[in-house]
């Protein structure tokens, strides 16, 4: 199994991404001053001062600057900030394939300009003839692979009738309206740029080994070139099919036979039965306050938003801002925090149609005074005495957008089909990858995942059952208003990084750009070692934290925060694409 770290550097290597003098990055000189202390030093690398992209009216930040686009055009024709961030998702299917899906699923959170917060969970299904042991051989042991690369793995897919839920009820536009640009760009096809080839080139060897996923993603048999256009017939298809039939042609029409046929022909659990049961759920976000701010997240079967409040709640009542940005007592006190809540997140947390979530308990003043009581000043505290259950896989090659229109409504979305291109195969003439979401269920009980997370029973496999993620769209708000609108891929890293966004602007009075693009730090209760990016650490600090008990892994880079703040002091739209994926697009009017 690959550890962590190599996953992570793969990631790195597929945004097209390397840390240089050349990127756009923060700088001491642009940090607050009470930051500086802790920036201090010949050994930290000096980053150059970033800044967001502003508008007055309204912003569209993602992955794909293509889909980018998309969003801000249907801004200006006067859709809504829903209409915009449906028309992203069925853009994103095109131009970022390897996340942006049709057959995946995902989370959505959104703040309506009067004030009130929804969540819609769209995440993927097991399918009915699913069970607990469905990913170990006869003697309960896990079988490499088998929750990952075949068709065994694929779960019952949500974007399609996510996106049409969204949209009927609260977008202004037809789906005619919102699905032409993405129609648009699969037939007539989009330029490749760099980023998108890096993307492509990871699966060249499986994309080879299915035709037709080949006669798609290769150039006759080889790797497409910067420059060149990707047309996607097949896919335009399917898109001009939900265009003309809705969600029912994903659901129960030739879109649904496609992939139930390709499912039962290897060795699939896939039914047409699955297909009809699909259903979103409308359900209330969590919610928790922060130095004055509310911070509305999703709730289970998303562990990101339970996660990310524990934490805060833990350390609300350590002055960060005094202590600074990266500081031997920030790292500190917030690695004790996420040790403990991955701990309760592992072993606490699945769907809850299944699962009887604690999440008010976790929440609760007590709990956190609890963990408090525990952190110890001047020592880590090891992970073999923090009590918590063991988990499941789960892939970091999601996507997330962010929305805010000019009536001050605002979308915050992450959907995934887990893996890099998810399964990396095709049903028939679909044109769209198949998930592999069925790994982030937990295999069994007590056996670490990909990313070294060790979960427990509320994530076993079960029939219809969603399984547990670390998505996390998150919007921020500031006395009831619009502050912030955040979210990031990554696995378990989506957590620590969409935390840090917020950390960033709140605690260390960074803008938009600045607080995305600097360096992470991530604990996850095991392994047992914090993973930081380069630059995050001073050679001071570090030395101080070791000899406080703390292990250190430095990874080139992850995540990909894309987020809007609105500026309190200009009253600006202030739009942050993550460095780390260059070909993403902050824009906006």
């Amino acid at each position: 199994m690959r550890s962590f770290a190599a996953l992570l550097l793969g990631a790195l290597l597929i945004t097209g991404w390397m840390p240089s003098t050349g990127a756009a990055s923060l700088s001491a000189a642009a940090l607050p001053s009470q930051a500086l202390d802790s920036t201090a030093g010949s050994e930290r690398t000096a980053f150059r001062a970033a800044q967001p992209v502003t508008a007055r009216h309204a912003m569209v930040v993602t992955a794909q600057h293509y889909a980018s686009e998309v969003g801000l055009k249907i801004l200006k024709d006067g859709g809504n900030a829903v209409d915009a961030a449906v028309a992203i998702g069925y853009a994103l299917a095109v131009v970022e394939p390897c996340c942006g899906n049709l057959g995946g699923g995902g989370f959505m959170v959104i703040h309506l300009a009067g004030g009130k917060n929804l969540f819609l969970d769209f995440r993927e299904k097991a399918p009915l003839a699913a069970t607990p042991a469905m990913f170990q051989d006869a003697q309960g042991n896990v079988v490499p692979g088998r929750s990952t690369q075949t068709y065994l793995a694929v779960g019952v897919p949500g974007t399609v009738l996510g996106l049409d839920a969204a949209l009927k009820q609260y977008g202004t536009m037809s789906l005619k309206q919102v699905m032409a640009p993405a129609i648009a760009l699969a037939e007539h096809g989009y330029v490749l740029q760099q980023g998108d080839v890096n993307v492509l080139d990871t699966r060249i060897q499986d994309f080879a080994e299915h035709p037709n996923v080949a006669a798609i993603f290769l150039n006759h048999g080889k790797p497409w070139q910067v420059g060149d256009v990707l047309k996607q017939p097949e896919l335009a298809r399917s898109l001009r099919l939900i265009e003309k039939k809705g969600a029912e042609a994903f659901y129960r029409g030739p879109i649904a036979r496609a992939l139930v046929a390709a499912s039962e022909e290897h060795g699939g659990l896939l039914t047409m039965k699955d297909f009809a049961d699909y259903s979103v759920v409308w359900a209330k976000p969590v919610e928790c306050e922060y130095r004055g701010y509310t911070v509305v997240s999703d709730p289970p079967p998303s562990s990101g938003g339970t996660t990310i409040c524990e934490i805060l709640q833990i350390i609300k009542p350590y002055p960060l801002s005094r202590w600074g940005y990266a500081s031997v007592k920030t790292t500190h006190y917030l690695a004790e925090a996420e040790r403990h809540a991955f701990a309760d997140r592992n072993s606490a947390l699945g769907d809850p149609a299944f699962v009887n979530n604690p999440v008010a308990q976790l929440l609760s003043p007590a709990h956190a005074a609890s963990i408090r009581a525990r952190i110890l000043r001047d020592r880590a505290t090891p992970s073999s005495e923090v009590k918590g259950d063991p988990g499941a896989a789960e892939g970091r090659h999601t996507t997330h957008y962010s929305v805010v229109d000019a009536k001050g409504n605002a979308v915050s979305v992450t959907y995934t089909i887990n893996y890099l291109f998810g399964l990396g195969q095709m049903a028939g003439d679909t044109g769209f990858f198949l998930n592999n979401e069925m790994d982030d269920f937990t295999s069994k009980p007590g056996v670490p995942n990909t990313f070294g997370l060790v979960q427990g029973r509320a994530n076993e496999v079960q029939p219809g059952k969603r399984p547990l993620s670390s998505m996390a769209p998150t919007i921020v708000l500031k006395r009831g208003r619009l502050f912030m609108v955040t979210g990031s891929p990554g696995g378990s890293t989506i957590i620590s990084t969409t935390l840090e966004s917020i950390l960033n602007v709140v605690d260390f009075g960074m803008n938009m750009q600045q607080a995305v693009d600097a360096p992470r730090m991530h604990m996850q209760w095991y392994p047992d070692e914090i993973f930081v990016e380069p630059g995050y650490l001073t050679a001071r600090t570090q030395t101080a934290l070791e000899a406080m008990g703390y292990r250190f892994k430095v990874v080139p880079a992850w995540g990909a925060d894309e987020a809007i703040l609105v500026n309190p002091k200009t009253h600006l739209l202030e739009g942050a694409n993550d460095r780390r994926r260059p070909a993403g697009l902050a824009v906006g009017y």
